[in-house]
């Protein structure tokens, strides 16, 4: 039994390199040349709220969304950037503060001067006590499957003047995510492998109606933790006993360190799960496993290495 096995980032000698909530609407007529970006202002996007319109290209935006933070340095937006929530700690420089994303302080959020923040969707109310201050702010949903990916991409590129640029790593997104997809079935052709990804050590899953889940679904995995999902919240606590039951070829850790796959291990009867006698208990990066942004390229080339390691087995 091993200590701990991390997927490698690099997949099947693939080089796929990597930068760093809802539809854009069009923008207004052209205005004069903006200060930062390269779009024309006044623009109208649509967030999970309704239309939202920004008057300036922003120049000192503030972001309490980690995945948000990462589509922003990745679509050229980053020098726009002024301040980061606690969690946004990618790309190594982005400006993290103390600022809570769940908790959003309004009087700590203006100390920075703001000329937009993006807040989720559960900081909803946030967003009308910034407009009451003149601080225009956009609320984004989690992202509910790829397709969100590509289209937040999008939005925040009309929102900060770098559609263009948005436009192309939403292309080059999809464009990675699928090549990742097909070199592993051309490799392995149908795959027939169950598997359970723990969220935490109280056994929380996560079932195929999430993001999480479609990107496993997408290589063909069979998710165990659908048919617990009893009261469709996308997230059940499944039992150990399930667990053995259900006897997953794969499981994925997306929390801890090394000693978790040691911990998984040694729980009573595991040792009977195919997915602990094959070696088959991966560790991912909590970060990339749990954020909708660009590194989902690098989710899936994780996925996709575990996937050629055990199907043949």
């Amino acid at each position: 039994m091993r200590t701990a096995r991390r997927i490698p980032l690099a997949l099947l000698g693939a080089a796929l390199a990597l930068t760093a909530c809802g539809a854009p609407d069009s923008g207004s007529p052209d205005t004069d040349e903006p200060a930062a970006g390269e779009g024309a202002f006044p623009v109208t996007v649509t967030d999970a709220t309704g239309e939202v319109t920004i008057e300036q290209a922003p120049e000192r935006i503030v972001s309490l969304s980690a995945s948000h933070t990462e589509m922003l340095f990745a679509i050229g937006a980053g020098d726009q950037v002024e301040a980061v929530d606690e969690y946004s700690t990618y790309p190594e420089e982005a400006p993290t503060t103390e600022l809570s994303g769940f908790e959003p302080n309004v009087e700590a959020i203006s100390e920075y001067d703001p000329d937009l923040v993006l807040l989720a969707r559960s900081a909803e109310e946030t967003a009308d006590q910034l407009e009451s201050l003149g601080i225009p702010a956009l609320v984004l949903d989690a992202a509910a499957d790829l397709e969100d990916t590509y289209a937040q991409i999008r939005l925040l590129g009309e929102a900060t003047g770098h559609a263009e640029e948005a436009d192309a790593e939403a292309e080059r997104v999809e464009s990675d995510f699928d090549a990742v997809v097909e070199d592993v079935r051309e490799q392995v052709g149908e795959v027939d492998l169950t598997f359970y990804q723990e969220l935490d050590d109280t056994s929380y899953s996560a079932t195929s109606a999430t993001f999480v889940g479609q990107v496993y679904a997408a290589f063909g995995l069979e998710n165990i933790a659908d048919a617990a999902d009893e009261d469709g919240s996308g997230y059940p606590q499944l039992s150990r006993e399930y667990i053995v039951e259900e006897d997953p070829d794969l499981i994925f850790l997306s929390y801890g360190d090394e000693s978790a796959v040691a911990d998984v291990a040694a729980r009573p009867a595991f040792d009977t799960v195919t997915a602990v006698r094959n070696d088959a208990v991966y560790l991912l990066d909590a970060d990339i496993a749990s954020r909708w942004g660009p590194r989902v390229v690098e989710f899936a080339e994780l996925v996709g290495q575990a996937v050629v390691e055990n199907a043949g087995e």
